[in-house]
């Protein structure tokens, strides 16, 4: 039987394997599965984790203007 993805949003902090590059992914999908979606859309050596962040309800409705669906992931840009 299939996981459901959750409705709740998901940080990740992404780094280049050589270490010279981060960026931050946002995903819908529960932290479990988070780091696993935004592994698959990043170049392959790439780490992943989850930023533990409680979100505001500002930031909450700046996310949902992104319009993901569940399982989906975006990258808000370097850190």
């Amino acid at each position: 039987m299939a996981e459901s993805f959750g409705n709740e949003f998901t940080i990740v902090e992404v780094t280049s394997d050589s270490g010279s590059a981060t960026e931050i992914w946002l995903a819908l999908a529960k932290p479990s599965q988070a780091v696993t979606l935004v592994l698959a859309a990043v170049p392959e050596g790439w780490t992943a984790q989850v930023v533990p962040a409680v979100l505001t309800e500002k930031q909450l409705k700046t996310f949902e203007k992104v319009r993901l669906k569940p399982g989906e992931v975006y990258r808000l840009g370097s850190a």
